[in-house]
């Protein structure tokens, strides 16, 4: 028998307070993502803006060329991608790690109390994290540098050396995501079926034969999601982190694509050539995640799509 569908404006509103909650992420992207789509257009101009996006002589790929024959082309991929790929190689196991060492804590207050004290650097500003990591490693009175004065070594000037940019912005981001992230990880074991624990305790299996055998294959589509979705972002750096932390002197291993975007649409006003290379960015950024996808599908039956 032909079931009736429910009219749209019935299902309206009875969801209307998820609607209504999902507003705000709907607007958030509808204008800060989808109505600028139309500004791509810039990168195959000669932008001025006088003439609007509309105007301006039409380019082709002059801009792209231009980019990829730049002398900074090969650095800022090189940046861009150990930036993205060192946090993800350091720091995607560990949420996963803490969360399986909260979850074995049997104090509740204890339990808390660890969970707190490492969701909280998630919700400091970026602009205040880096102000922290600034004078935590000042060369003048730095708690760092004091510390290696004391052990008899000499002063290093962190933030002026390339070669400790890196390490630093990958060692904060950790410190700084990984207890927030670990919560989709709770969420996921608390939601594990309990008897396949209770028949592994009836067959003898230890701790950590019940992490690798029951815990981690059950957690597998969660972290095949969020794997696909970082990877989606490798090429999208923290842009503000990396603004607020550079400096001329690091920019051999700091200056990414979003810095060189901002530095030549903002500073230099060459908004043309700017878009190009965001536009550029954003293609390799899906193409990342669009393999990534298709590899996950063909070998672990698991996608986004």
């Amino acid at each position: 028998m032909h079931q009736k569908k429910t009219p749209l404006l019935k299902l309206i509103r009875r969801d209307k307070l998820l609607i209504l909650m999902f507003l705000p992420v709907f607007l958030y992207y509808f204008i800060f993502c989808y109505l600028p789509m139309p500004g791509v257009i810039m990168a195959f101009k000669n932008f001025t803006p006088g003439n609007g996006i509309l105007g301006g002589d039409w380019v082709g790929m002059k801009w792209f060329v231009q980019f990829v024959e730049s002398r900074y082309f090969w650095r800022l991929i090189r940046n861009t991608f150990l930036l993205a790929f060192y946090p993800l190689v350091f720091g995607f196991w560990v949420p996963i790690v803490f969360a399986l060492c909260v979850v074995e804590i049997k104090n509740t207050a204890l339990k808390k109390f660890a969970q707190t004290i490492t969701y909280l650097p998630h919700f400091i500003s970026t602009v205040v994290i880096a102000g922290m990591i600034i004078n935590f490693l000042s060369p003048a009175d730095g708690i760092v540098n004091t510390l290696l004065v004391k052990m008899g070594m000499e002063k290093i000037n962190f933030m002026m050396a390339p070669e400790w940019f890196r390490t630093i912005f990958t060692a904060s981001g950790i410190w700084q995501g990984f207890g927030f992230s670990s919560i989709i990880y709770i969420a996921a074991i608390m939601g594990i079926d309990q008897e396949m624990y209770d028949s592994g305790k009836i067959d003898g299996v230890n701790k950590f034969q019940e992490v690798w055998h029951l815990t981690l294959p059950s957690l597998k589509p969660t972290i095949v999601i969020l794997l696909l979705l970082a990877i989606g972002g490798i090429m999208s750096v923290n842009f503000e982190k990396v603004y607020l932390l550079y400096n001329g002197a690091t920019y051999e291993t700091a200056d990414v694509i979003s810095t060189y975007v901002y530095r030549q649409g903002i500073e230099s006003q060459n908004f043309g050539f700017a878009t190009a290379v965001g536009l550029f960015n954003s293609v390799v950024g899906f193409v990342l995640v669009f393999l990534a996808n298709t590899a996950s599908r063909k070998f672990n039956d698991m996608s986004l799509w």
